[in-house]
């Protein structure tokens, strides 16, 4: 069987994009499942994390790392999934035709969206060019502050664009932070007790939704 693609994309930078994509892949690695990770975004924060990675575990089969031009990305993608379960790719904060080939090979898109309204709006661009491209997209509420209005707002709002919005969202956790600089993601860290379940539980919800 082929493995799945998940496209990490969102307009507005800072929107927690990387961080997002290593995590959920070393969650589903840690749940036994192979990783490909692929890095189109010039800035190369992915490939600095799996440079960390390597340094302190070395080389794991499961889990790989490639990089490609935005254009490049469905060849690479679609190449990678017939050795991987699942193919994880992060793509540069913009929106134009480059970012096209990487929607339309995903089973999903994840758009992860900070809790302000500037993020949501900036939101809309990602959606409606995933609808040309007939991609199922997944709304995910990142770096949120529980109990607030704001963040129940921007979630309302999201689902009014026509989105599915994720049942999980990931708190603004310094955790995040913490294990992304060390080439980990927090299911790695037993301290990091809230983060672990919040990654968990948006993996179940991915699995639900592409299998």
């Amino acid at each position: 069987m082929a493995g799945r693609i998940i496209t990490v994309a969102q307009q507005k930078g800072g929107s927690g994009k990387t961080t997002m994509a290593v995590n959920l892949a070393v969650a589903l690695h840690g749940r036994g499942h192979s990783v490909a990770l692929v890095d189109t975004d010039p800035q190369g924060s992915m490939g600095r994390w799996f440079m960390e990675r390597m340094a302190a575990q070395g080389e794991d089969e499961a889990l790989d790392f490639s990089t490609s031009s935005a254009w490049g990305a469905s060849y690479e993608s679609e190449k990678l999934k017939k050795r991987f379960d699942f193919v994880i790719i992060d793509t540069p904060p913009k929106i134009d035709s480059d970012l096209r080939p990487s929607l339309r090979v995903a089973d999903l898109v994840l758009v992860p969206v900070a809790t302000s309204h500037v993020d949501l709006w900036a939101t809309e661009g990602v959606l409606d060019l995933a609808r040309r491209e007939k991609a199922e997209v997944l709304v995910v509420l990142n770096r949120t502050r529980p109990n607030t209005r704001l963040s129940a707002d921007v979630a309302e709002r999201a689902a009014e664009l026509g989105a599915a919005v994720a049942d999980t969202r990931v708190a603004n956790r310094v955790a995040y932070a913490e294990t992304l600089g060390q080439g980990l993601g927090v299911v790695e860290r037993s301290s990091a007790g809230a983060a672990r379940d919040e990654i968990a539980a948006l993996v179940d919800e991915i699995l639900t939704r592409i299998g």
